[in-house]
């Protein structure tokens, strides 16, 4: 390895000097795994949303998540106009197949775009359930929840 590095350009010195940084680096990762990385996330319990918070500026929106926050409302207008634009596409496509008369590229035009618009549909579905997800994530609320009770919630019945 010397010898290719010398024969590059590189000097004995440079060379030495980026073994030793190597050998560093090597010694810092060795002893990072030494100690584990459990003890320094011993007394570490925050949630994403105090992690979310801890990282907000100052001035800025504090309903950003939740029921009534920005993102949500966000999502919501986004998802309306995404879903009235695929029902009017659809509303065009079924016009199209209906005047096409039988043409073989008028009918396959419309088929593509009742396909189009079915899978714009099906692709705003799935980016809202992810939406939902993150920001349920960011505010500690459950996917599940209907009315503030998730799924699993209900009292246990008991025999008296």
């Amino acid at each position: 390895m010397l010898i290719i590095c010398y024969n590059s350009g590189m000097t004995v010195r440079s060379l030495l000097k980026s073994v030793r940084v190597f050998a560093l680096i090597a010694v810092i990762i060795m002893a990072t795994l030494a100690l584990g990385s459990n003890a320094h996330a011993a007394g570490f319990s925050m949630s994403i949303a105090d992690g979310a918070n801890a990282a907000k500026g100052n001035g800025q929106a504090t309903d950003l998540f939740g029921q009534t926050g920005t993102f949500r409302t966000i999502t919501n207008v986004m998802l309306y106009l995404i879903g009235a634009i695929s029902v009017i596409m659809l509303i065009v496509g079924g016009l199209r197949y209906v005047v096409s008369g039988g043409d073989s590229t008028a009918v396959q035009n419309a088929k593509n775009t009742i396909l189009y618009a079915v899978v714009g549909i099906i692709v705003a579905i799935l980016a809202y359930a992810v939406v939902s997800f993150v920001i349920g994530s960011f505010t500690g609320t459950a996917t599940g929840s209907v009315g503030g009770a998730t799924s699993g919630s209900a009292a246990p019945a008991t025999n008296t």
